[in-house]
């Protein structure tokens, strides 16, 4: 990544997280603009997680591929009652992929059964209003 990305990312994260760390502004669908938080519900971390490519519900059903991203930048919650409007997927191993319950485009984020208490949106796969 060369230094303009960089700070391009920086620039754009310090736009998004307030001083305390929380998102500052909505988290939204992509795809249809669907609230998926609330301004300061959600706690910037830093994680490396995998998540398959975004597909509608009616691509999903042919899932074999393993193709996606590994992502580091996420909103972090620890309560799924947080999120105004997500969905989530049967399980995949031990994880639940979230989704966005309106349009059901995915994964927008990632929760592990192990930790009842760890829900990441990953903020590349959402929009900032």
């Amino acid at each position: 990544m060369d230094n303009d990305q960089q700070s391009k990312e920086s620039t754009d994260r310090s736009d998004l997280v307030s001083e305390d760390g929380k998102n500052s502004k909505s988290v939204v669908c992509q795809c249809c603009g669907s609230k998926v938080l609330c301004p300061g519900m959600a706690v910037f971390a830093e994680k490396e997680l995998f998540l398959p490519s975004m597909r509608t519900k009616s691509n999903r059903a042919t899932e074999g591929s393993v193709d996606g991203d590994t992502l580091t930048a996420h909103w972090f919650v620890e309560d799924m009652y947080t999120f105004e409007n997500v969905g989530f997927t049967k399980d995949v191993g031990r994880i639940k992929y979230l989704i966005c319950a309106d349009c059901e485009i995915g994964p927008i984020g990632w929760h592990c059964l192990d930790d009842k208490k760890s829900f990441y949106i990953a903020v590349e796969r959402v929009n900032h209003a």
